[in-house]
């Protein structure tokens, strides 16, 4: 998503800034209209479909959600190639969710995962929401415990969340007001 604040040719000027820091790996907020969006959302899309089962992926529908007013995209990247992304809403001023993390199979236990998901949370408190959701199957122990060591508390288990055989955790970070 376009942050209004900027205009198109300062976006590009931005994600050039930027180089340098996205092949240290660090997240780097995905802009429509960038010389790289082509590139970095089918690498997305491709790691999407490798990640999440067909009826989970969000392969066919990824720049319908793009789209979104309330949405934004981080991803990480090295010598060129996408190694992970974190997608996120904020449907209201109260609440916000993280949608999808995933990072390269290759790639995962190097961090990339927990520099996502942190500048995902710093997102989403620069919108002064108070809280952060997310849903995660609870079979997939290393995100349980990744979102557990960011402040992430399990909510309640979701039936049939993602499948009739496959339940989630639903799970959320509240923002203290005092800080």
């Amino acid at each position: 998503m376009i942050d209004p604040l900027y205009t198109r040719g300062s976006n590009i000027s931005i994600e050039r800034s930027n180089l340098s820091t996205m092949e240290k790996g660090v997240p780097v907020e995905l802009t429509r209209g960038s010389a790289n969006w082509a590139r970095v959302v089918e690498e997305i899309v491709k790691l999407e479909k490798k990640t999440f089962p067909k009826h989970e992926s969000l392969a066919q529908t990824f720049d319908g959600e793009l789209r979104k007013r309330n949405a934004g995209l981080l991803y990480v990247s090295s010598d060129g190639e996408t190694l992970g992304y974190v997608m996120y809403a904020w449907p209201s001023s109260l609440s916000a969710s993280i949608t999808k993390l995933a990072v390269k199979e290759s790639c995962r236990r190097q961090g990339h995962g927990e520099a996502l998901l942190r500048a995902a949370i710093d997102k989403c408190r620069s919108r002064k929401v108070q809280r952060v959701s997310l849903h995660v199957d609870p079979t997939r122990i290393a995100a349980v415990n990744l979102y557990k060591k960011h402040g992430f508390q399990v909510d309640c288990l979701v039936k049939s969340y993602y499948s009739a055989d496959r339940d989630a955790y639903r799970m959320y970070l509240d923002f203290d007001d005092s800080v």
